[in-house]
């Protein structure tokens, strides 16, 4: 059986060679690499602009992105009838194709958030390591505990006022620097996209752009909603009476700081919404305005085939209502999680357009296709490109943060600033 026959429905004039080969797993692709960009451009509000009142949301939003960057290349990895051969993107990048490129693009911003993240939390590693190595009974985890602070200190014990200051400088060196880096890594994505001249629908040079703006927008959303159920989950805890490390004075002093720095986020999130939507509909109008020889197949689909999907899931449900829920006086958490939670699923259904609407015409244009997403898998292909595959994707930067924290502690962290 052909690649995409499984999910592909015909209609009309289809050449019988013509599937929808790119599945929900390069859905999930774009989607993942812009949540990870956007995260880390969210930390870097603090680290190179200096906006305090993201200090909390910063450290939050620089380890999530280090979690979401080992999400970012399983969808191309599931997706791949080779798997195996995903290893050739990292062990021989090169920029004669924009998908090797990724090597290059992925394993510099890797490098820059890894040692972002060294220099944020390396006193901390420093007062671990001595801390474990002063008691005289460790238990087994402590003594794992021990080898792992100590290897991550690399040598330096140096925690002084003076080797302090360089830290904040390397990071805001690397902060900036990651920026452009953060925007190339998923821009590239886009342009993979809008450089394929045989589409009409994805050649176009907004589209990197396009990309790397809702991918910010993604990518706050989701650190603001991880945020939110840590911190509930904090409060949770703080109200069990057999736990003497909290106090009620301590839960409400925990969901002060949590709605103060949801508000604040809130804005930035705005901001960046209305160049995404401004962007997306920008192109939508000089399509039409243009209305070059591929128009004709191209607005029945946008405003025929995928009217549902692109005007009232997309524009309507994932920018319009997220829009005004932002826009609105007096924000409380409530509203901000559906907010949040809208924002992403518009981001996500505007990947599915580009990538599934893209492929939803006939290069005779004169027929159609039509994607059916695999719900109940009965095989291996309809696990891993079905709604199984998407799910254990988008899960699995969670459960890694989850691991995360236990060596990079989100609160609580000390600073020298």
């Amino acid at each position: 059986m052909v690649h995409g026959e499984i999910w592909t429905l015909k209609e009309l004039f289809v050449t019988p060679n013509e599937y929808i080969y790119w599945s929900v797993q390069i859905v999930m692709y774009p989607f993942m690499t812009g949540l990870v960009a956007g995260a880390f451009v969210l930390s870097s509000l603090y680290h190179v602009f200096g906006i305090k009142e993201l200090k909390d949301m910063a450290r939050f939003a620089l380890v999530f992105s280090f979690a979401l960057l080992f999400a970012a290349p399983v969808p191309i990895i599931l997706h791949l009838q080779y798997p195996l051969r995903g290893i050739n993107v990292m062990m021989t990048p090169h920029f004669t194709s924009a998908i090797a490129a990724f090597g290059i693009v992925f394993s510099t911003y890797g490098a820059i958030v890894a040692s972002e993240l060294w220099f944020l939390y390396r006193r901390h590693f420093v007062e671990q390591s001595k801390m474990l190595k002063s008691r005289q009974d460790r238990t087994l985890g402590e003594s794992l505990l021990y080898l792992i602070f100590t290897a991550l200190t690399l040598g330096a014990y140096d925690i002084s006022e003076k080797a302090l200051r360089k830290d904040e400088k390397a990071i805001k060196a690397l902060a900036a620097i990651g920026i452009p880096v953060a925007c190339f890594l998923h821009g590239y994505a886009g342009f993979i996209f809008g450089s394929v001249k045989a589409n009409a629908l994805w050649m176009t040079p907004l589209m990197p752009v396009i990309f790397i703006m809702s991918a910010v927008v993604s990518g706050i959303a989701l650190c603001m909603l991880t945020y939110v159920v840590t911190m509930e989950i904090r409060k949770f805890l703080a109200c069990r009476k057999h736990s003497p490390a909290y106090s009620p004075e301590c839960r409400e002093e925990i969901k002060s700081v949590e709605v103060k720095v949801i508000k604040m986020t809130s804005k930035y999130l705005l901001f960046f919404l209305i160049f995404a939507i401004s962007l997306e509909l920008l192109d939508l109008i000089f399509r039409g305005y243009t209305a070059t020889k591929s128009w004709d197949v191209l607005r029945s689909v946008i405003y025929g085939k995928d009217f549902t999907s692109i005007f009232l899931l997309q524009y309507g449900l994932g920018n319009l209502i997220p829009f005004i829920i932002f826009l609105m006086p007096g924000l409380t958490l409530r509203r901000a999680v559906v907010g949040v939670i809208l924002v992403m699923f518009g981001v996500f259904m505007m990947r599915w357009n580009v990538v599934i609407g893209g492929q939803a015409f006939s290069l005779t244009f004169a027929g159609y296709m039509h994607y059916h997403l695999p719900i109940v898998p009965h095989d291996w292909e309809t696990l891993k490109e079905g709604l199984v595959g998407a799910v254990g994707v988008f899960v699995m930067p969670f459960v890694l943060f989850y691991f995360l924290t236990k060596i990079f502690p989100i609160f609580g962290l000390k600073e020298s600033h």
